[in-house]
This record gives structure tokens, C-alpha cells and sequence, in this order.
């Protein structure tokens, strides 16, 4: 059976169609949050078939092969390659309604010209077809990344990470897509575990130069890390967190914590939230002081299967939604830094679809003129990245803020075939715009609502994070 993906896929309307093909459809793209590995791209990595670059670290795709009684050998074991591709064409076809399915085909229509539905019996024939097309230069990681129109990426990366290969890349004039490190130190916040707080504080020390034998010497690190990302065209930083601290130790009181960390004694759960708190507002004044924006990802619950993470570790399809409470601690962060005049730009994203009216009207709490949609409720996140979650968080921003000032959508992958979302993205946000024009909701206007989907797709992120050309 040939594919479902036709040129009007989940666009529903005269208008949404006029919306995604004549103003979203050529947008390039602005990729300001990914996981992609800078070393790949950096050289230019090829993919020795389909498994290697379709399911190698895919979490979203190995939960859905356990969930349809697939051994972890052919997820995350030794089984070869093929027969783990195999397992994953088996599960496809049950996968119907989620957002795996409607990925699964655009990615082989658009990358591949595959417009075969996969299945056990189509299998065989895609695996041959897309492997045989691996070996052509449009199919490295540069040139998947150029054949997807992506003007900027923006990996992830730990505040220890000396950023090599983003130099490397920095110095390459053949490579057009410019690619920018993030500001990722959720590990300095990790007091509570002082095993692996202290290890990581040893490779800061080693890339900061600096000793870190006192607080003030950590925050002095720390500092020389946020200027070098900075020299090196970060724009961004990042926290994942399960709720926002609402509790600030003072420099004494976050000292003494500190020093009972790198001591190797146990820290309280109340101590390691108030020197969260402190270090979230240190970092917050930086990004500030250097018109950095900062993304809080909010209310993801972790690894809750213990014996996975004991045998592979983290990000292997063990985590799930959150249900803490988001207002209160997330009002009082905010707080403090609008008081200080400190407060950066922010996007505030959410895992738990129960806090979509929560963030946005938080986000309009403290705009203050400075910067149009300075605090910003991210798109769908994780769990909330396929098409309910996408139309929930655009009418949720839409119905309390300015959805024409949103900065849009990023992939949050480690896949280099994940641009997709980018037009699955548009296709969905084209037809909620366009199915309000047909409802007599929103003018008729094409260049008026076109001239907003045009912003969404690319030049509000592009104005909002001014990153150095």
C-alpha cells in the first residue's frame, strides 16, 4: 500500500492548505534546541545503513518496540543491525495514531522517495533501496542537514565540554549551516549525589583551570565557562528540571552545601533544592548580562525504571510525565529576577499537557516591552511533541498571549532525519490557523495570517535569539 503522506497531509481546509504551501512550506529552518553530537556533524559522520541512522539511540522507538513485545536485544542489544530493523517494520504497523507512524513515512517519503508503507513484507525492499542510497554525499550528516534547508543548529552541551569540534566547525567555510553550542549545567545543580557531583566538578576544574576548593571558586569557574560558551557564539543555555526551585540559599547558606557535597557527605533534599535555587539565579544574572536566552524544560519524571537504568543508564525510553506542582516556585524564580532587573529572555516549556494554561499565562506575567515574546511558552515537548500536543500548546499560547510572536518549533533529537517535525510542525500549525479562517474566527486575509505563519516558522526565532552570523 503506497503511502498516506500526500502534499495535503493533516491539512484540512482550503485555507490551512494555502497557508502551509505558499508561505510555510519554504521556510528554512532554525533548530535552537537538538541533541545532535557536534563530532558527527563536525566529520561529517556516514551511516553504515539504515538501523545505524534510523534507530541507534531513537528512545521514542525503542519504547514502542517493548511495548509490542520486542526483546531489548533487538532496542538497545547486540542483535545485528537488520534483524533489529526487522523488529522495528514489525512494530510500525501497530503503531497507527502515533506520532512514530505519521514520522516513520515522511521521513522515508522525504529523505528516501520510499512511499511504501513498512511493514514485515515492505521491509526487505526499503531496507535494499534506502541502503543503497546511504553511500551518496546527500546522505552524510552534512548532507542530510543541508538537504532539510537547516540555517542554524544549536546542539547541547556541558558547561566541561572544551567545544572542539565546534570549533572545527567554526573554521569551516564548505559547511553553510552555522552550529552553536548551548549551555547545559544541570550537573552543577547535582549536590545530592556527591559521587557524581564531584567527578564532574573535576572535569570543570580541568576545563576552567581553576581550582574549585571553595564556592567562590565554583562560581568562578563556572562564570569562565558561561564566557567561553559565549566566545564560541552560544546565545542559549538550558535546564531540565522536574519542577522549578522556589527556595534560594544565600551565599553562606550555599558554601556550607557546597562544602558538604565535595566533602562526600550526604546533602538534605531541602539543602540541594535551595543551592539549585541560588545556582538557577546565578546563572540566570549571566545569561541576562549577556542578552543570553534561557529554556527551563519543566516536569519530566526520570529513569522510573530502575532496573533499565541500572543495565543502560539514562535516555533509553525509561522517563515519563511528571505530575509536580509548576506555579508557585516558577512564579517566585521569576520574581526575583524581574525585582533585580535581571530577568533574561525565557522560554518555559512543559511536559505535563495539564500545565499548558499555567506557562501561558505565567509567560504573560512578566513581559516588560523589552524584547517582543520575552518569556515564551516553548512548543510541545517530548510527550507533547505530536499533533494534540502541538494544536493544545498553539491554542493555549493563542487563547492567552500572542501566538504571532512565537518562536516556533526545534527537533529535541538526536536523529539526523528529525527535520520532519520541523514540517509536521507547520502542517499542523497551518491548519489550526487555517481552519480558524474557515470557521470566521481569523480574517480571510491571506498575507496577514500567511505573513504570521511565515514568522513562526523562522523569523521570530531568527529576531528573538540574534545569534553572531
Amino acid at each position: 500500500m503506497k503511502t498516506f503522506v500526500t502534499d495535503d497531509f493533516l491539512l484540512q481546509s482550503r485555507a490551512a492548505r494555502a497557508l502551509y504551501h505558499e508561505y510555510a512550506e519554504g521556510q528554512p529552518i532554525l533548530d535552537y534546541h537538538c541533541h545532535l553530537p557536534s563530532r558527527q556533524i563536525a566529520e561529517n559522520r556516514r551511516f553504515r545503513n539504515l538501523a545505524d541512522l534510523w534507530l541507534a539511540g531513537d528512545h521514542y522507538k525503542w519504547r514502542l518496540m517493548r511495548w509490542n513485545g520486542i526483546d531489548e536485544r533487538y532496542c538497545t542489544g547486540d542483535a545485528p543491525d537488520y534483524e533489529k530493523f526487522l523488529a522495528f517494520a514489525r512494530t510500525v504497523p501497530r503503531a497507527l495514531l502515533n506520532p512514530i507512524h505519521h514520522w516513520t513515512h515522511l521521513e522515508l517519503l522525504r529523505y528516501f522517495r520510499i512511499d511504501d508503507l513498512l511493514d514485515e513484507t515492505t521491509a526487505p525492499a526499503i531496507w535494499a533501496a534506502a541502503n543503497e542510497l546511504l553511500g551518496g554525499a546527500d546522505f552524510t550528516a552534512r548532507g542530510l542537514i543541508t538537504r532539510s534547508g537547516v540555517r542554524v543548529i544549536c546542539t547541547t552541551d556541558d558547561p566541561a565540554d572544551d567545544l572542539r569540534w565546534h570549533r572545527q566547525l567554526r573554521a569551516d567555510a564548505s559547511f553553510p549551516t552555522r552550529v552553536y553550542p548551548t549551555f547545559r549545567p544541570d550537573r552543577a545543580l547535582a549536590v545530592a549525589r556527591p559521587e557524581i557531583f564531584n567527578a564532574w566538578v573535576a572535569r570543570l576544574e580541568a576545563a576552567a583551570d581553576v581550582d574549585c576548593a571553595t564556592f567562590a571558586d565554583f562560581l568562578r569557574a563556572l562564570d569562565r565557562r558561561h564566557q567561553y560558551f559565549h566566545d564560541h557564539g552560544c546565545r542559549l543555555s538550558d535546564h531540565g528540571l522536574g519542577a522549578c526551585p522556589g527556595d534560594f540559599a544565600d551565599e553562606v547558606e550555599a558554601a556550607r552545601i557546597y562544602a558538604t557535597a565535595r566533602a562526600g557527605r550526604n546533602v538534605t533534599v531541602s539543602d540541594a533544592e535551595k543551592f539549585a535555587g541560588h545556582l538557577l539565579l546565578h546563572f540566570a544574572r549571566r545569561d541576562a548580562a549577556l542578552g543570553w536566552a534561557k529554556q527551563l524544560h519543566l516536569g519530566a519524571l526520570r529513569d522510573n525504571n530502575t532496573r533499565l537504568f541500572q543495565s543502560l543508564g539514562p535516555d533509553v525510553g525509561g522517563d515519563s510525565i511528571g505530575d509536580e506542582r509548576q506555579a508557585v516556585n516558577l512564579s517566585r524564580y521569576l520574581a526575583r529576577l524581574d525585582q533585580e532587573r535581571a530577568l533574561p529572555k525565557i522560554i518555559l516549556y512543559n511536559l505535563n499537557p495539564a500545565d499548558n494554561y499555567l506557562l501561558a499565562t505565567m509567560a504573560g506575567n512578566f513581559q516588560d516591552g523589552a524584547v517582543p515574546g520575552k518569556i515564551q511558552f516553548g512548543s510541545g515537548w517530548w510527550f507533547l511533541d505530536q499533533k494534540d500536543g502541538m494544536e493544545w500548546q498553539l491554542r493555549a499560547l493563542a487563547g492567552n498571549g500572542l501566538l504571532s510572536r512565537f518562536v516556533g518549533m526545534l527537533t529535541d533529537s538526536r536523529s539526523f532525519l528529525s527535520y520532519t517535525r520541523h514540517e509536521y510542525f507547520r502542517r499542523v500549525l497551518c491548519n489550526v490557523i487555517g481552519g480558524a479562517v474557515e470557521r470566521g474566527e481569523a480574517p480571510a486575509d491571506l498575507a496577514l495570517t500567511g505573513r504570521m505563519v511565515r514568522d513562526i516558522c523562522y523569523r521570530n526565532a531568527a529576531d528573538y535569539f540574534a545569534l553572531p552570523a
